[in-house]
Order: structure tokens, then C-alpha cells, then sequence
């Protein structure tokens, strides 16, 4: 008997705790639905400074007190001759890891539109660029915010560090000059779409399918029904058409490529690309920004949208469950290595 009563206080309690940890889910995810406005703001930060400051902090530990004292006074000095020449040009950094739907474009878009208030002749847009590609109509609009810079005689740079594909190179061909890591995949100006067909598998549990349309295209290839030649012979037209934008939007951009070599849909390794024209140097961004910092002033533009809280539990959540399949692999791990 004392084991059964034992046995339901424990029962009792685990209940109770399952019982809060969902109300808590509950009310994180009501009360971060709520909240969210959608609205963020604009954090601007002095890279010049930061490395300035990160800078004289190395300084300071490798140097002997001497050193530094004599560094110090050495800096004042070649600061005050160059405080009368006080027109140093401006660099801005903003960053584009884009996704499929290329929804990153909506920070983009808050950033360049500050930019274009303040930027005057001789300053420098850099977007620190990453991504594969994705749809076309996102993308699209991801270059079209692009040239809002270069339309205003703006500088604009592209550094590639892993890869700017489809999409992504219809962003970069935009720039000035386009800098790749080099081993950044760069290219494939190119157009795929793909959709599997279950019209046999329908058929064969005796579900028959239907889809009216108006207008003898308004659907080409379909996911249920049977596809005719006719069909996709249509649909092969819409993608070239496509592909035929994208080259020209390419072309215009960078006059100096053969298309016909270019535009097969491949994509090459930096050290590859720049022998093809499809970028400019060979570099990281890192260097490039650096190398920026040595006459300009460099400042970071990012658009921060605040988290809901159930996005911030969201997160917290994800981080828990892969640290806890971390630690059971390891666990595996170590039972299979002794």
C-alpha cells in the first residue's frame, strides 16, 4: 500500500509539472502572437571604431609600457595633423543570407533606404552576400533594391564568401565590382523547376481528379492530374522565357561576359569565375572591409526586427532538443568507442 501511495504522489506531480510547462507554452505563444508588430529599427555600429579600439587593446598586451607610451603619443600626433583634413568618405556594410523566398529582402530594403538619405559622392556600399538562389520574383525584387544604390551613382561592391547562385548572382552582377572568396561557388545563371506527378498513384486507388481552369493556359503541369506533351511543351516556353530575362538582366550588368558560356546553368569556384569575367578579385570580405578601413570610415547597417516571445522560446527550445541529441550521440559514440 505505501508503494502505491508513493507511486501516486509521484504520478500527482509529474502531472502537475507536464500540466504547467504547457500552460506556459500556451501563454509564451499567446502572448508572442500578440505582440508581434513586425516593426524593428535600425542599429548603426562603427566598425572603424571597434577595430580601432580592439587594435590598441592588442597593442597594449604585446607591448612592452615603453612601447605602447611612445605608440600612444606617435598616434596623437599623426591625429591632430589629420584632424584639419576631416573628409574622409564613407563606407556601408549591410549582409544578405537569403533563403528560398529571399524574405531577407525586407531588412535590405529598410537599409538601403536609409543609406541612399545620407550617402554623398565618393562613399561605398558593401553587402556581405550569401546565398544559393530561390525564387524568381523575390530575387528579382532583392536586385531591384540593388540598383536604387547604383542608380545614384552610389559605389556598390559584392563580396561573396561561400556562394552567390541563380538568385544570388542576379543580386551581385548589380554591383561595381563583385569580390569572391576563392573558393565561393559562383554562377548557375540558370532556371530549374520541378513538381513530382501522383496522377498513377490516384488511379490506382480509384481516385479520380479534377481541375477547372478559364483560360487555356492558366495551368500548364499539375501535381494530380495527367500531364499531356502539349502541357509540357508550355511549360519548358515559360521557363526559357525566363531564362532569357535573366540573361539579359546579366548582360546588361556586365556587358563584358559570353553569355553563351556563361549562362548554361554551371557554376565555378572564384578562382574559376574570375577567369570568366562573372567577378572581379579574389578576396574574403574581411580583407576587403579592412582594406577599406585604411581611408574611410566603415559603419555596419542591420535592420533588427525584435523576436516574439514564442519565437524567443522557439529558439530556446531548438537549442535544447539539439543539445540534448548532441549529448545522446556522444554518449553513443563513446559506448561504441570502448
Amino acid at each position: 500500500m505505501e508503494f502505491l501511495a508513493n507511486y501516486g504522489l509521484f504520478l500527482a506531480q509529474a502531472v502537475t509539472v507536464v500540466v504547467a510547462i504547457a500552460a506556459v507554452l500556451i501563454l509564451a505563444i499567446g502572448l508572442g502572437s500578440k505582440g508581434k508588430s513586425g516593426e524593428g529599427h535600425l542599429e548603426v555600429t562603427n566598425l572603424s571604431e571597434l577595430l580601432s579600439e580592439s587594435k590598441a587593446g592588442l597593442q597594449e598586451s604585446i607591448l612592452s609600457k615603453a612601447q605602447f607610451k611612445a605608440l600612444n603619443k606617435a598616434k596623437k600626433k599623426e591625429k591632430k595633423k589629420k584632424k584639419e583634413d576631416d573628409d574622409k568618405s564613407n563606407v556601408f556594410v549591410i549582409d544578405f543570407n537569403g533563403s528560398t523566398d529571399a524574405h531577407q529582402v525586407e531588412a535590405m530594403r529598410r537599409e538601403i533606404t536609409a543609406i541612399v538619405q545620407i550617402a554623398e559622392k565618393g562613399d561605398e556600399v558593401i553587402l556581405r552576400l550569401e546565398s544559393p538562389g530561390g525564387m524568381v520574383h523575390s530575387y528579382g525584387l532583392a536586385a531591384s533594391q540593388l540598383k536604387r544604390l547604383t542608380a545614384r551613382d552610389i559605389t556598390l561592391t559584392v563580396t561573396v564568401d561561400k556562394v552567390a547562385a541563380s538568385g544570388g548572382y542576379m543580386m551581385a552582377c548589380i554591383a561595381n565590382k563583385i569580390v569572391s572568396a576563392p573558393f565561393a561557388v559562383i554562377g548557375s545563371i540558370g532556371v530549374i523547376a520541378q513538381i513530382p506527378n501522383f496522377s498513377k498513384i490516384l488511379k490506382k486507388n480509384d481516385v479520380e481528379f479534377e481541375q477547372i481552369t478559364a483560360g487555356q493556359y492558366k495551368r500548364t503541369l499539375t501535381i494530380f492530374g495527367e500531364n499531356s506533351d502539349e502541357d509540357r511543351a508550355k511549360f519548358q516556353q515559360e521557363i526559357d522565357d525566363v531564362h532569357e530575362l535573366f540573361k539579359q538582366h546579366v548582360a546588361t550588368n556586365r556587358p563584358q561576359l559570353d553569355m553563351e558560356k556563361v549562362a548554361t546553368g554551371e557554376t565555378w569556384y572564384g578562382e574559376q569565375a574570375i577567369s570568366r569575367g562573372l567577378v572581379d578579385e579574389l578576396s574574403t570580405s574581411d580583407d576587403y572591409i579592412l582594406s577599406a578601413m585604411s581611408d574611410k570610415t566603415v559603419y555596419l547597417f542591420k535592420y533588427v526586427v525584435p523576436k516574439t516571445l514564442s519565437e524567443k522560446f522557439g529558439k530556446a527550445a531548438s537549442a535544447s532538443v539539439e543539445n540534448s541529441l548532441t549529448a545522446v550521440w556522444q554518449k553513443m559514440a563513446n559506448w561504441r568507442a570502448f
